[in-house]
């Protein structure tokens, strides 16, 4: 140890950039609005339910691979956003692929959710 205070190195710069890029996502993106909103709805449902500790995991998991993905799909419009303004057929290709990945786990995991629930409620 050199006891010299230094300044907080990449790695410690990594995590402040990463909550910025989600900061800039939430105040701009109205699909991670609604989906944190639909998440904070399970959340509280799962509370309700007194759902078990692996039924969390998976409830968490589900909740935040949506989120996850929902990051990925903005930062991919953004790049695509980037690098033309045209209206190019790959471009359009890209968002409508990465917005499509967002659609399918989000299906997968209201059915999943659904499965989860189901023998809670009946």
């Amino acid at each position: 140890m050199t006891g010299d205070r230094r300044k907080p190195g990449p790695f410690l710069k990594s995590f402040v950039w990463a909550f910025s890029g989600i900061g800039q996502a939430f105040k701009s993106e109205r699909n991670l609005h609604v989906q944190s909103s639909v998440g904070f709805i399970v959340i509280v449902v799962s509370i309700y339910l007194h759902i078990s500790l692996s039924d969390w995991i998976h409830v968490s998991l589900l909740i935040g691979g949506v989120i996850s993905l929902e990051l990925v799909n903005t930062a991919i419009e953004r790049v695509v956003d980037l690098v033309t303004e045209d209206k190019h057929p790959l471009a359009k290709a890209a968002k409508d692929i990465a917005a499509g990945a967002v659609l399918f786990f989000s299906i997968t995991s209201v059915v999943i959710s659904f499965l989860i629930f189901l023998k809670y409620i009946l």
